[in-house]
């Protein structure tokens, strides 16, 4: 079964040529850079790069953002929770992506079901969102804390290989 047969709401992952893919690393070296120069830098002109970008964002393929630094808008407490899970993962996952402190949900297969990352004011924030909210969400058997004590690499450059 194909993804597209898995979730027909969906739409078909666009096949993503040579020049979509130089677009897309230009824009993750600089999310502001200007068409004109993406342009220069592909072959094409202004225009068609801006309905190319415009393309690969309607289609989910991209976003474009400002990525903060957590410590500098005043959220000091970052981590991992690693969840176990009895029961479908799904609406755990779906529960956890609702809330606003986590930033990343993702099933996963091994010793945990549902790793997620929490982006915290403080200690007592993150103690509320884990011991009040993730705990007690149904099909939550284990919730395992792993603090960040330092950032050593964030990236989000990988390309469209």
């Amino acid at each position: 079964m194909s993804s597209q047969e898995a979730n027909p709401n969906r739409p078909a992952p666009p096949v993503l040529d040579d020049i979509s893919k130089k677009i897309i690393a230009q824009l993750q070296e600089d999310g502001r850079r200007a068409y004109a120069t993406i342009g220069k830098a592909v072959g094409l002109s202004e225009a068609a790069v801006r309905q190319r970008v415009q393309r690969l964002s309607d289609s989910g393929v991209i976003q474009i953002v400002a990525v903060s630094d957590p410590l500098q808008v005043g959220l000091f407490r970052q981590a991992m929770v690693a969840i176990t899970v009895d029961g479908p993962l799904e609406p755990v996952a779906d529960a956890l992506a609702e809330m606003a402190e986590i930033d990343y949900v993702v099933l996963c297969a091994g010793r945990f079901d549902v790793l997620c990352e929490a982006v915290c004011r403080d200690d007592e924030a993150l103690l509320d969102l884990i011991s009040n909210r993730i705990r007690t969400l149904p099909g939550v058997r284990t919730a395992e804390t792993l603090v960040y004590l330092k950032l050593r690499k964030q990236s989000y450059q990988w390309g469209a290989r």
